[in-house]
């Protein structure tokens, strides 16, 4: 007889980012950018301390010193439920600009890499239909030759994605030799990574220099899709090469979706703050009403669902220690 499948722990993340997206979102425009971080950060850390998990956090907001919440190394939940590795990333973007509020949970101590103090990785992401056939360390033209064939494309048909940022000036030169069309992005590679493996959002590949953590967040939702993600450690000077000696870090390693996340039991969810690739932004309504767009993802089940949700702050702030300022 089947087993039942066990709760779905994504979809209680997603109450994680739903709060932090809420929080993040009301300093749009205002010019504080570790405001809307802050608020991210104190909303994620109020819901994580609530799941019936024993989490460690992989991925988060620094190193303990200079973290006060959400700190690597730090223990999450109620200790009691599924042990995890928790990867959070209460700002996918350095600006305001940000596209959403991700945040992953893998089962299994050890199941999601930790980047250390290397906080730069040279990434290439595809979809479903393109996985298996590109090479980071591959010419860009080879890569995009091949995601057009397993796409059944033209190069120049293709869309890339490309943070725009000067260390990635080489790719945006190869795309454009190559032909196929670019859109630079000015935040949130996490959000571009997964735009990738979306059917409707014209994304082919996701080709650059970007974060770490946000390497490995994205590796957790391509799990849950089909997708692909190969990265390698980025040094920006010769003191970091001299650091990830010291760490043990391989800078040569290529590494794959299943390195970076190894779990086979991945939850991942997102809310948009903004709005991007493939969520919207947070919307404030009626006074008192907020609406989120939310999506939530499962790799043992293979489910994507996606969330709108009206949120009723007056009554919300009766029962919650954190509400919107």
């Amino acid at each position: 007889m089947p087993e039942p499948v066990e709760r779905n722990l994504g979809l209680d993340l997603v109450r994680v980012t739903e709060t932090a997206a809420m929080g993040a979102a009301r300093w749009l425009g205002r010019g504080n950018k570790e405001a809307a971080d802050q608020a991210a950060v104190d909303g994620m850390r109020l819901h994580l301390s609530t799941l019936d998990i024993d989490g460690l956090v992989v991925i988060g907001e620094g190193e303990k010193d200079s973290a006060p919440m959400l700190y690597n190394g730090e223990r999450v939940g109620t200790g009691d439920g599924l042990v995890v590795d928790v990867a959070v990333d209460p700002v996918d973007g350095t600006t305001l600009t940000a596209s959403g509020m991700p945040g992953a949970i893998a089962e299994g101590r050890g199941t999601m890499y930790a980047p250390g103090p290397l906080v730069y990785m040279d990434k290439i992401a595809v979809g479903p239909e393109a996985a298996g056939v590109v090479e980071l360390e591959a010419p860009v033209e080879h890569n995009l030759r091949q995601v057009a064939k397993a796409k059944r494309k033209e190069v120049n048909d293709l869309r890339v994605l490309i943070l725009d940022r000067e260390r990635n000036q080489h790719y945006i030169d190869g795309v454009r030799q190559a032909g196929a069309r670019i859109s630079l992005i000015r935040d949130g590679d996490v959000a571009g990574a997964i735009a990738t493996a979306q059917d409707d959002t014209a994304a082919d590949v996701l080709l650059g220099i970007g974060g770490s953590p946000e390497a490995v967040i994205a590796a957790a939702a391509l799990k849950c899709m089909g997708a692909e993600i190969q990265c390698k450690l980025w040094p920006r000077n010769d003191d970091e090469k001299q650091l990830a000696v010291e760490e043990g870090l391989d800078l040569d390693e290529v590494m794959g979706t299943n390195q970076l996340v190894s779990s086979d039991n991945v939850f991942f969810s997102a809310t948009g703050v903004t709005g991007g690739e493939y969520l919207r932004a947070v919307e404030f309504r009626r006074e008192d009403h907020v609406v989120t767009h939310s999506v939530i993802m499962r790799s043992k089940t293979g489910s994507i669902r996606y969330m709108e949700a009206t949120h009723n702050i007056a009554r919300l702030s009766q029962i919650s220690a954190r509400t919107l300022d």
